[in-house]
């Protein structure tokens, strides 16, 4: 049948299954717009209150449900403003396809208005993108950009597509969405080798990324951990792939890991990496890192294998199938004195913090007791992050949606929309320090017109304080344009939007406020007041090794005020 580029558009959604969309309009998006408005009652879309906040939906969306995020602009800065989401989704291999559309075909590079060369902008940011400027190619087109954002490592896609060719008509047939593989790229001898090395070892440590959440490998990971006998860390962008309440599990790696996870790293003679990219704020001094191991790296991509790390032996594939076939090959190990030597380190150096007043881990503390551990935790990026990964034990996959590779300030309130209407079941908390907060939280008054029950936490310390606690301990106390101490008040601006808004002084009165916003299901910010120079311990000092990992007490044993 001939259908418009507009048409086209919709029914190719529908082909895969989308049912949810997030963006913004503009001229030359307007055919697009008018065709998502007849079909309203098949896709949904949820106007941001700006572009970026759209691209940050879709990534929280994805996240949160393992589906493809889509987001929606028009050229020029509508397209522009979806550069930051976009960045934020490839550094964490998230599967997005954002649509942006162009000036027409004849009005290309002629500076025409609004006009942008987008595909050239994002082309190192994607996975892949393309330029529509032939309706016969848009439909193909828009399968493949989401079978590739699917495929493999994950990623976003855009398809930049000229206003002429939303307009224009041409054949659609519809097709049925081409089947993911699972990406298989090993041989026996490479499990064989991986099994060999693990049968050898005394001291092993598994260290697990974001790649078992993506591969829904869970399940498998915690076979082969008991398999094993190996303690488990993870990064930021691993938590929940191995639950975070098991014995087993030590904490996060790196430069705000836990002693325990830093110190058995540097300790161990074999190091496991599943599904990670060995970024350097897990590895810290990439010379000094894990010295003593081999080490094994498991990854669907082979980009990353050497990449920052050098390997002993690599196993290519998706995690979860990479799993199933070492744990048919691997016999039951026993590791019962490294075990116990972990364990003395974990007892040894737990997580503390000052309980005498009201700091950010005592709320993410109180957090996860109200949640019984069970919420989605969306962050933005800094302190606040670091304390929800540090303080929230997280015993599922695909319930932190954190912003790990790029740190993208003011990611968090769109994710939290976008997680909380792809998990409406799931209670959905976006974790924000007061610079964060400013920087997108405009997108409260998106989550109030659609009435959509996220809280909003804002941990308000009015400084920007990783940057702030990095200029303590390395600037000589120099605090240049890091304070925030101006006459913003967060709960009459929350209000403004129609959110329900609380303010917190004191410990006592976290309780209640979160409590309440629970059974409320409305949109509701919660301020925390806390002090100035709170810090995030224990910290790597930059390109430093893992296992000088410092405290509050290591400083103040050396004399130095912290």
């Amino acid at each position: 049948m001939q259908l418009t580029g507009s048409e086209i558009i919709i029914e190719c959604l529908k082909e895969q299954g989308v049912d949810t969309v997030f963006g913004y309009p503009g001229g030359t998006i307007l055919n697009v717009y008018d065709e998502l408005y007849k079909h309203s009652d098949e896709i949904t879309h949820y106007l941001t209150s700006h572009e970026q906040g759209a691209a940050h939906a879709a990534d929280g969306y994805a996240r949160a449900t393992g589906k493809v995020g889509v987001c929606m602009a028009t050229s020029g800065p509508g397209a522009t403003n979806l550069v930051t989401g976009i960045a934020t989704a490839h550094m964490d291999s998230v599967p997005l396809v954002a649509i942006t559309a162009n000036v027409g075909k004849s009005m290309l590079g002629k500076d025409s208005f609004q006009e942008v060369d987008i595909v050239g902008v994002t082309m190192p940011i994607t996975k892949h993108n393309f330029m529509v400027n032939d309706i016969t190619k848009l439909a193909d087109t828009l399968r493949r950009a989401f079978y590739i954002a699917q495929s493999g490592r994950p990623g976003p896609v855009l398809v930049d597509i000229t206003k002429d060719v939303t307009a224009n008509k041409t054949e659609y047939v519809k097709k049925l969405p081409k089947p993911i593989e699972v990406r298989k790229d090993f041989t026996q001898e490479d499990i064989d080798r991986v099994v060999a090395l693990i049968k050898k070892s005394k001291k092993p440590v598994i260290f697990t990324g974001g790649g078992t959440v993506i591969s829904g490998a869970a399940e498998e990971l915690k076979e082969f951990a008991y398999k094993v006998d190996a303690p488990v860390c993870d990064s930021l962008m691993g938590k929940g792939g191995f639950d975070g309440t098991d014995d087993l599990y030590m904490g996060m790696l790196g430069m705000h890991g836990t002693k325990a996870s830093n110190l058995s790293v540097t300790e161990c003679d074999l190091l496991i990496a599943i599904g990670a990219r060995f970024s350097d704020r897990v590895i810290g001094n990439a010379k000094k890192f894990a010295k003593n191991a081999k080490i094994v790296h498991i990854d669907i991509d082979p980009a990353e294998i050497n990449k920052n790390i050098r390997t002993t032996a690599s196993v290519i594939g998706d995690v979860s199938e990479v799993l199933k076939e070492i744990n048919k090959n691997l016999t039951q190990c026993e590791h019962k004195e490294w075990l116990q030597h972990v364990n003395e380190l974990k007892e040894k150096y737990p997580l503390t913090y000052h309980k005498d007043k009201l700091t950010g881990p005592y709320v993410i503390e109180k957090i996860y007791e109200i949640t019984n551990g069970d919420a989605i935790i969306t962050t933005d990026v800094g302190q606040h992050q670091m304390w929800a990964a540090q303080y929230y034990k997280f015993s599922k996959p695909r319930t932190l949606l954190s912003s790990g590779g790029a740190g993208t300030m003011g990611y968090g309130v769109g994710a939290a929309i976008g997680a909380k209407l792809g998990r409406k079941d799931k209670t959905v908390i976006n974790i924000a320090g007061d610079g964060c907060f400013r920087m997108n939280m405009n997108e409260i008054a998106t989550a109030t017109r659609y009435n959509i029950p996220i809280i909003q936490v804002v941990i308000n310390n009015k400084v920007l304080g990783m940057v702030r606690q990095w200029q303590t301990l390395f600037y000589g106390k120099r605090y240049s344009y890091t304070m925030l101490n101006d006459q913003v008040d967060f709960v009459k601006l929350s209000e403004a939007m129609g959110a329900k808004a609380y303010r917190v002084t004191k410990c006592e009165e976290l309780e209640d406020a979160v409590k309440e916003a629970i059974s409320l299901n409305i949109p509701v910010v919660i301020e925390c007041q806390i002090d100035e120079d709170d810090k995030v311990f224990p910290m790597v000092a930059p390109n430093a090794p893992i296992n000088e990992a410092f405290g509050e007490e290591d400083l103040k044993a050396k004399g130095l005020d912290c």
